[in-house]
């Protein structure tokens, strides 16, 4: 009987940490990835109402923002200065359609962290009535309920084409 009563309390933790503390892990991490994802979507509701102290609160002291061409690199005051000039100077309105967010976390490596991945597509209406719709796609890094790094990815020629510009090789 002792050994029955041993074996079954053995089992027992043995259930505990292979079934549920898993379990418990990974609502954990789901709790997280719907908290970094309600981050994202504050961040662009400012953008869209032009909400600097929003868009301010969330970014974090230390932010890098990257792209959308390989050498562009950002710091937050000068994200804040960007979005400010660019409304006040250039564009109307932004819309986000069809936006969807995805937690991704990488594991390893100089972008380790939890990550929410935000495709849509931008309508942009200028101060002069032009409208260009692009497809932008934004991997967002959250810390702390801060964006601390962002990757932009999307298609200058074609918004630049929208409005009109043509493109020549000074090179034939």
């Amino acid at each position: 009987m002792v050994i029955a009563n041993f074996i079954s309390k053995k089992m027992k933790k043995v259930f505990y940490f292979l079934v549920i503390a898993p379990l418990l892990v990974s609502c954990s991490k789901g709790t997280q990835n719907v908290k970094n994802i309600a981050v994202i979507e504050s961040y662009i509701e400012a953008v869209e109402n032009l909400d600097y102290n929003t868009m301010e609160s969330l970014l974090d002291d230390n932010y890098q923002g990257l792209g959308p061409s390989y050498t562009d690199s950002i710091t937050k005051k000068q994200a804040l200065e960007n979005w400010k000039f660019n409304t006040e100077n250039l564009y109307e309105h932004i819309h986000y359609n069809r936006i969807q967010n995805a937690p991704v976390t990488i594991t390893d490596g100089p972008n380790k962290g939890d990550w929410v991945s935000s495709w849509a597509e931008l309508k942009i209406t200028y101060k002069s009535g032009d409208q260009v719709t692009i497809w932008a796609n934004t991997a967002y890094r959250v810390e702390n309920g801060k964006i601390v790094k962002t990757f932009t990815f999307y298609n200058e020629a074609d918004a630049y084409r929208q409005l009109g510009y043509g493109f020549v090789n000074f090179y034939e």
